[in-house]
């Protein structure tokens, strides 16, 4: 088969997961041709993994300005977007326009009027933009939807979801670009995305009201400062107050962080390693929010940033019985380590209590790779020769509008106090 092109834009600490594997594992089907970014410094370093690491030849950089010049020059089939999340539906519509197909990190976006601007180009284009939903992969995760498929606990009419962030990794979402809503859309965009797709995914629906309740409760300099706190610092580099706080990132002590940020910082003054209990925190850590789909199922679900430990519990209700999960996986901040470890299992269970009869649990064999196995069969499934899944993973533009559009709608209900019909966001 011919290869695919691909660029890269947004070279940050999410894009060698795409990038490395085009350069070690799918030679056969795809080149990857050129980088875009803000920053020089952080692509030249890209560059240097790719020779290095990944035994692959440098690629040409072009500047965030250049994009179009980039897209005309390379002539690439797909554009992967891996930025900041307010810049998404930038690049996925010019891309679109440009005749290209995407490939984008979740979320697909941040708000509604920028989705239906996605949506709107895809129409328009007749081109397609996927999402990368890699927990929709995860073999547990996949052998959920197999189970409530084949009506193991018959019609599901109710869900309780709890996801735990913890003091690492959840914290991590407090240092960086994400802590601004405005870039991230807060963690009800950001990080449930993934869960809330996943509930669409395991139950084939979608949603159709949102309640949120929620604020910032333990991060930020108030809170600490309540709890009687009185040495602050606005980032960890260079700070004698962050040398003894746990919850200080110090990237002078890991070569690739100090590769990726500390030393191409002077281009764009973006700095990693802000403290947690600084000022300009403006996204919730404490999440409650109550969903109902339109096949009239109901989500409980809650998201806490602080925990001691990470990971899920997840119980499913339904005419015939009901599934318990739980799930614990490994803690991360992200691009601290090596990729397979992000999301990595320490430990999980399935359990299935029938209406009547015993218990019993159900075995999922987990593999190797992140998210228990699931990140290469993600990547198999962007970059790969393409195959049949009866279980339609693959995502789709609608998948990721669907997913965001629950946290966007959750916003919504937090600055209102109101119910939010999600069907008044976005016109499909």
């Amino acid at each position: 088969m011919n290869k695919l092109k691909y660029v890269l834009v947004g070279t940050g600490g999410r894009a060698e997961f795409f990038y490395g594997a085009l350069a070690k594992d799918f030679k056969e089907t795809a080149e990857l041709v050129a980088f875009c970014d803000v920053n020089e410094t952080r692509m030249n370093y890209a560059n240097q993994l790719l020779v290095e690491k990944y035994k692959h030849s440098n690629i040409h950089t072009y500047r965030a300005s250049e994009f179009e010049n980039m897209v005309a020059t390379e002539k690439p089939d797909v554009v992967i977007v891996t930025t900041v999340d307010r810049t998404h539906h930038t690049y996925i519509i010019k891309a679109l326009e440009l005749g290209c197909n995407v490939i984008t990190e979740k979320p697909m976006t941040v708000d509604a009027e920028k989705c239906q601007a996605i949506h709107d180009a895809v129409n328009r284009t007749g081109k397609e933009v996927r999402v990368t939903f890699n927990y929709r992969y995860a073999p547990h995760n996949t052998k959920i939807r197999e189970l409530i498929r084949d009506g193991v606990i018959g019609e599901v009419f109710s869900v309780h979801f709890e996801w735990a962030l913890d003091t690492q990794h959840g914290a991590d979402y407090f240092r960086r670009w994400h802590r601004d809503k405005r870039n991230s859309g807060g963690l009800l965009v950001h990080k449930s995305t993934h869960h809330f797709d996943l509930v669409n995914f395991w139950l084939g629906t979608e949603p159709d009201t949102v309640y949120a309740n929620g604020g910032l409760r333990f991060y930020g300099k108030e809170n600490a400062e309540s709890r009687g706190v009185t040495q602050f610092y606005q980032r960890a580099h260079g700070s004698k107050y962050a040398k003894d706080d746990p919850f200080a990132l110090h990237l002078e002590k890991n070569e690739h962080l100090k590769a990726m940020y500390l030393n191409a910082e002077h281009e764009d003054g973006y700095y990693r390693d802000q403290s947690v209990f600084g000022d300009g925190i403006d996204i919730e850590d404490t999440l409650a929010v109550i969903v109902q789909y339109k096949n009239k199922a109901i989500l409980t679900y809650s998201l806490n940033a602080y925990l001691p430990w990470e990971g899920f519990i997840i119980s499913f209700n339904g005419s015939k019985g009901r599934i318990e999960v739980k799930v614990r996986e490994q803690s991360y901040v992200n691009s601290g380590g090596e990729k397979s470890e992000e999301g990595a299992i320490e430990e999980k269970s399935i359990q299935v209590i029938p209406m009547f009869g015993p218990s019993y649990e159900v075995e999922v064999e987990e593999k190797e790779g992140g998210h228990g196995g699931g990140d290469p069969l993600l990547l198999q499934d962007l970059f790969g020769v393409p195959r049949t899944d009866a279980l339609h993973r693959a995502a789709s533009h609608i998948d990721g509008a669907r997913s965001i559009l629950t946290g966007i709608a959750g916003n919504l209900s937090l600055q209102t106090g109101q119910a939010v019909k999600v069907d008044q966001l976005v016109k499909f």
